[in-house]
């Protein structure tokens, strides 16, 4: 992951953007991360992580249709680019190779 850091809450961000693949907007990563995870999220840390992600290159977003159930508006729908999927998988590397050099001892 050369330049690019993510941290914990831009990582389980990223992930539900990757779960809710074709219906990833603010409100719906909100619930995909407090279902996976079991805790609340806030929407506006949500939105700003979003932000941030985009502007990193890992997720981009455009303007779904409206709808009758938002008063017409339109949603922003996010969707993870290919660098999203490959930071994803360079995490999740680099967490597993973690995992594998805890001496068996400590587990004892």
């Amino acid at each position: 992951m050369k330049g690019t850091y993510l941290g914990e809450f831009e990582e389980v961000v990223l992930l539900a953007v990757a779960i809710r693949t074709g219906d990833a907007y603010g409100a719906a990563v909100v619930n995909e991360i407090e279902q996976q995870l079991g805790r609340a999220v806030n929407l506006g840390a949500v939105h700003t992580a979003l932000h941030r992600l985009e502007e990193k290159g890992l997720v981009k977003s455009e303007m779904g249709g409206a709808t009758a159930e938002r008063g017409g508006r339109s949603k922003r729908l996010y969707v993870v680019t290919i660098a999203g999927l490959r930071a994803l998988e360079e995490i999740k590397q680099l967490r597993n190779q973690m995992w594998d050099n805890i001496p068996k001892i400590a587990w004892s």
